[in-house]
C-alpha cells in the first residue's frame, strides 16, 4: 500500500501541475468532460471533500452524493462496512476506507467512489494509530484500493486538525483526478 506524507502530497500536486486551491474546479471540469460521476463517503473530513466539489458551479451534473459517516453505526448501516472489519481493524483502516468507497459508489451509482477515514486530531491518537493517520479509499467499477496518509507531526503544523483535513481532501480530490485519467485511457 502506498503511504504518503504531507510533503509527498504537495509534491504530487506540483508534479502533475495541479493547484491545491483549484483542485475541486479541476475535478468538476474533468468529470464533466469525461461524462463521469463521483460520490463521497467521509468520516475525518466531515464533508469537506463534498463541500469543495459542490462549491463549484456545475457540480450537480457530476456529483451524485456525499455521505458523512462519522459513526461506525452509519458506516455499517448506510455504507455497508462489515461489522467484523470495524471490530477487528477499526474505523481507521485501509479495509474500512475501501468498503466505505465501495458502499457510496454502490448507493449512488457513481463511476468513482471516494472515502476518507482517519484521526484528524489534535486528540484521539494512540501509538498504533497516531493523529494524522488517514486512509483514502477509492473505488471504480474495475478496482478498489486505499492510500495511507501520515499527516501528523509536521514541524510547522503539529497535529493541526484543519491542516490534516485539508491535505486529506486534497488527496481525495487528486485521487478522483487520477482515476478520471486512468478511465480515459
Amino acid at each position: 500500500m502506498v503511504t504518503l506524507t504531507d510533503i509527498d502530497i504537495i509534491q504530487l500536486l506540483r508534479k502533475n501541475n495541479l493547484n491545491a486551491d483549484t483542485l475541486e474546479e479541476t475535478v468538476v471540469e474533468r468529470l464533466a468532460n469525461n461524462n463521469l460521476h463521483a460520490a463521497t463517503a467521509e468520516s475525518c473530513t466531515g464533508g469537506l471533500v463534498s463541500e469543495r466539489i459542490t462549491r463549484v458551479s456545475g457540480a450537480s451534473s457530476v456529483f451524485d452524493c456525499g455521505i458523512c459517516s462519522y459513526s461506525n453505526e452509519i458506516k455499517h448501516k448506510v455504507l455497508g462496512v462489515n461489522n467484523e472489519t470495524l471490530a477487528v481493524l477499526g474505523a481507521v483502516s485501509a479495509e474500512t476506507a475501501m468498503q466505505m468507497a465501495e458502499g457510496v459508489r454502490k448507493i449512488s451509482g457513481a463511476d468513482i467512489g471516494i472515502s476518507t477515514t482517519g484521526i484528524a486530531g489534535p486528540t484521539g491518537g494512540i501509538e498504533e494509530k497516531p493523529v494524522g493517520l488517514v486512509f483514502v479509499g477509492i473505488c471504480t467499477k474495475d478496482k478498489s484500493y486505499a492510500v495511507k496518509l501520515n499527516l501528523g507531526g509536521n514541524e510547522n503544523m503539529v497535529n493541526s486538525r484543519s491542516y490534516i483535513r485539508r491535505l486529506t481532501s486534497d488527496m481525495a480530490l487528486f485521487a478522483i483526478i487520477n482515476e478520471i485519467h486512468n478511465m480515459s485511457k
